[in-house]
């Protein structure tokens, strides 16, 4: 099993021998323009990419939580070959097609692919209106037989479902798109601190990596303070903050 953080939701994950690439965003730092309204006008992403892309194209498939340009880019639409394995929820299935990929596989409820069942679960991108009005999103969790299970949240807040799949799928690792992502009005769109904190209670046997920070302007908890109340509160055991491009084995 094999980790590595690249930037703000882009990972790759290897399991059964095969390297899984979520959420690409190839874009150069401040490329694109910053996510309105927020505090912060900065332009995204934040920072460059700490690998190259031909590391990252060089995957042996994609998985796409959701299509927000800060998930999936043009950079990527065009630097991707056309005929690589993207697997994504049912709604954006067109849009990738659209984009001339050859090989795109909508996940429904799950799919078995190359030794590995891969299995799409509720998300929700904020509160009230919010959620409705980013909607759909998607989680995904991903085993295979002698390997630990991973469940990635993409962007949702802890809620009722998110505890419902803890209670199925026991995953080994959970992977939370944290950096609390606000606007100037209304509630966070993504996980905070007490999110984070929801799942290290309510699933004891998991480990925990935070990841989607510090790369998007409306972003606003910091590894630095999050890794505070870890510390504070001796929760280090079992949640990690990786750095852009650092790898942790599972």
């Amino acid at each position: 099993m094999y980790f590595r953080l690249v930037r703000h939701a882009t990972i790759i994950l290897g399991i059964n021998k095969r390297k899984l690439l979520v959420d690409p965003v190839f874009s150069d730092k401040g490329s694109m323009e910053p996510a309105k309204p927020a505090e912060s006008q900065n332009r995204n992403p934040l920072v460059e990419l700490p690998v190259s892309g031909e590391m990252l194209t060089a995957c042996d498939a994609v998985l796409v939580t959701h299509t927000h340009r800060d998930h999936f880019d043009e950079a990527a639409a065009r630097l991707l070959p056309r005929d690589k394995q993207i697997f994504c929820q049912p709604r954006d299935r067109d849009k990738l097609l659209n984009y001339g990929f050859e090989n795109v596989t909508a996940i429904c409820r799950h799919i078995n692919w190359e030794g590995m069942c891969i299995a799409r679960t509720p998300a929700r991108h904020g509160h009230g209106a919010a959620a409705l009005m980013f909607a759909p999103v998607s989680g995904f969790v991903i085993s295979a037989t002698g390997e630990s299970a991973v469940y990635i949240t993409g962007d949702s807040i802890f809620y009722s479902a998110t505890r419902k799949v803890l209670d199925r799928y026991k995953p080994d690792i959970v992977i939370c798109n944290a950096g609390e992502a606000t606007f100037s009005s209304g509630r966070p769109i993504t996980m905070g601190i007490e999110d984070i904190a929801a799942i290290y209670r309510h699933s004891p046997a998991s480990k925990i990596i935070a990841v989607h920070m510090e790369s998007w302007n409306h972003c606003i908890l910091t590894r630095k303070d999050l890794g505070r109340y870890v510390l504070e509160n001796n929760m280090q055991d079992r949640i990690f903050i990786p750095r852009d491009g650092e790898e942790i084995a599972l």
